[in-house]
């Protein structure tokens, strides 16, 4: 999923930028940024698994052929700079601006980079963190590194109440839960949602973001919204939610946490992860007071966690940072 709030500012600060998103070819980043009017190029990459899989063998020849499709895009664009959000995505085209010679600014959103940024890392220009806890993962580079937070679009932030009432047709006196299970789903908090719906559905109204394809049709309950994903609604769904139940990824916590959101955090750390959703909850569960659901997750304690989160407080002067206008000024400044 593109994150667009670099792309907003740089935009809002200069009138007359070109840009072109260079993403993956099977992804699902060319319909989102293309309404935006933006250009988008596809290329090859290639995954690393954390484990056994096939798939990784194929993917070792897709970075290669990644390189070269990207440095003819950088290329016949005249890219001055390269903006990388980071993962393995953003590898062929680092390696091809760096080629080219192309200074490149590189994001690393969770507070242990992944090995795609560390990669990176030695052809950056500039290594922005979101969290201070980054700062040892990169000791290596620590003249590169500059503290911005996590770029947030401030659009997000302005959501109207009234237009989320209406959107989803909820009553204004009953509290509202948001569940995010992120744009390929969340199998397990959908699941947990499910089952628990008819207790959580007594006391709370629910709009629940399912992930493409994971719409359940049988499931017509008063109080009880699905959706794949939201765009532009998302900002008005945001307004209404008294209580937001996430996974752990850096940009969807950043998001809440700008908003001062009380949370349900239930991070994926598998085997397929690296444990960094994990280690951003921490994070912001210390500072914010969010809870944090993890590992095999009993229905009783999933419903008991959400109530309790509902009626607690948190802390909401802690300080956050967005980190869209200090990134968009030191890209504009490279550039000149």
């Amino acid at each position: 999923m593109p994150n667009l709030a670099v792309i907003d500012e740089l935009t809002r600060l200069k009138k007359d930028i070109k840009i072109l998103y260079i993403g993956s070819t099977n992804g699902v980043s060319k319909s989102l940024v293309s309404k935006y009017g933006i250009k988008f190029k596809g290329v090859y990459c290639g995954k690393f698994r954390r484990y056994f899989s096939l798939q990784n063998f194929i993917d070792i020849f897709k970075v290669p052929i990644g390189i070269i499709q990207a440095y003819k895009a950088l290329r016949s664009f005249k890219a001055d700079i390269v903006f990388s959000k980071g993962g393995y995505v953003s590898l062929p085209v680092v390696l091809a601006a760096a080629k080219l010679k192309i200074p490149v600014v590189l994001h690393e959103s969770d507070v242990v980079p992944g090995l795609a940024n560390k990669i990176m890392a030695k052809f950056s220009k500039k290594i922005c963190i979101s969290f201070e806890e980054t700062k040892k993962y990169f000791n290596k580079y620590y003249k590169k590194i500059i503290f911005t937070g996590n770029p947030v679009r401030t659009s997000i932030l302005k959501g109207s109440t009234a237009k989320g009432l209406k959107f989803t047709g909820f009553n204004k006196n009953k509290p509202v839960i948001l569940v995010i299970g992120g744009s390929q789903g969340a199998r397990q908090i959908n699941n947990l949602v499910r089952a628990s719906l008819d207790e959580l559905l007594k006391k709370f109204q629910i709009v629940h973001i399912r992930g493409k394809g994971n719409l359940d049709i049988s499931i017509k309950k008063k109080g009880y919204k699905q959706f794949e994903y939201l765009n532009e609604e998302m900002k008005d769904v945001y307004a209404i939610a008294d209580l937001i139940i996430s996974r752990g990824g850096a940009n969807s916590l950043a998001e809440i946490a700008n908003l001062k959101k009380k949370a349900v955090i239930i991070p994926l750390g598998t085997s397929a992860s690296r444990g960094d959703q994990i280690e951003n909850a921490k994070v912001f569960a210390n500072k914010i007071g969010w809870s944090i659901l993890s590992g095999d997750i009993k229905l009783e304690d999933f419903v008991s966690t959400v109530k309790l989160a509902h009626k607690n407080s948190i802390n909401k002067n802690f300080e956050i940072v967005n980190a869209a206008r200090p990134i968009s000024e030191l890209i504009l400044k490279i550039v000149k």
